[in-house]
């Protein structure tokens, strides 16, 4: 079933969005959770809250590309409950995003810093939008969906030690376009 379909069905408060939804990203949603969470269990939670945040969603949201607003909602309850479960624990998630610390600054989450926060996420779109496509799914397969580097080399048919280096000068590029923009 096309994209539309299913958001139709969401509009229309048919419980077959949902089975629909899980079908065609479930499987996604799941890895993805998992690359966050490390557990089945808690990544299976985590997609059946997606399925309810996307419930509660549409309407009003009518998204045009259904499987990346599942996973920005996937990740966002994954990442929540990693913190909530890993409070003073390190590895797993807490090591990727360690990796790009160096990059980006803290942020708090005041009020005030959203305008900051709005400036570095277009800083960041704009340092993307200038790679080449390999390196730019490279870095969004390790900082949006959480992907092992195992597995980045694997589906980009390169070695482990490659895609780190290639993310080690990524980050270096990062910080100095993030540098040059006075956000750091």
């Amino acid at each position: 079933m096309e994209d539309f379909q299913i958001v139709k069905l969401y509009w229309a408060r048919n419980e077959l969005a949902i089975t629909e939804s899980d079908r065609k990203y479930g499987r996604m949603l799941r890895q993805l959770s998992y690359s966050c969470l490390s557990s089945h269990q808690d990544a299976e939670e985590c997609v059946n809250d997606t399925w309810l945040d996307a419930w509660n969603a549409m309407p009003p949201q009518r998204p045009t590309h259904l499987g990346a607003f599942l996973a920005k909602i996937t990740r966002r309850i994954s990442i929540d409950r990693f913190r909530r479960d890993h409070r003073q624990k390190r590895g797993g998630l807490g090591a990727i995003t360690e990796e790009l610390t160096d990059c980006i600054p803290d942020s708090s989450p005041t009020p005030a810093d959203a305008y900051e926060n709005k400036r570095l996420t277009q800083a960041i779109n704009r340092f993307l939008s200038k790679l080449p496509d390999e390196r730019r799914v490279m870095f969004v397969q390790r900082y949006f969906y959480a992907a092992p580097i195992s597995q980045i080399a694997r589906e980009l048919n390169l070695s482990e030690s490659n895609v780190k280096v290639t993310l080690l000068r990524l980050r270096e590029a990062l910080r100095q376009e993030l540098g040059k923009e006075d956000l750091l």
